[in-house]
């Protein structure tokens, strides 16, 4: 596949927990990531999720804090039985986006 990210990609061991915004529902939706990178992320899910929507997601990292951010779906690929999904984010602070870098700068053996 084509790499199409600006940014480089980590692993991170971590779970997401995502709400769509636009269609009034709020039900938690539990996924696991399997890279993120200062400007998007990547995970599966076993729900369908809707390219181009804008979820809401509450992303623990490694240090145990929570980052609170938007994604918006860009790639969905079946996988089996799940769903594999690439999502930007939208409007991430500096300070947030600066935290993946920064781990990213002391772990580059997981890139």
């Amino acid at each position: 596949m084509e790499e199409r990210r600006r940014t480089r990609r980590t692993d991170l061991t971590a779970k997401l927990v995502i709400k769509r915004l636009d269609d009034g529902k709020h039900t938690d939706v539990a996924v696991e990531i399997t890279d993120v990178s200062r400007s998007g992320i990547g995970f599966t899910c076993p729900e369908p999720l809707t390219i181009g929507a804008v979820y809401e997601a509450d992303l623990r990292i490694w240090t145990e804090e929570t980052i609170h951010a938007f994604l918006c779906i860009t790639r969905i690929e079946v996988q089996g039985n799940t769903f594999g999904y690439g999502a930007i984010f939208i409007g991430m602070s500096e300070t947030d986006a600066s935290r993946i870098g920064v781990y990213q700068t002391f772990h580059p053996e997981e890139n």
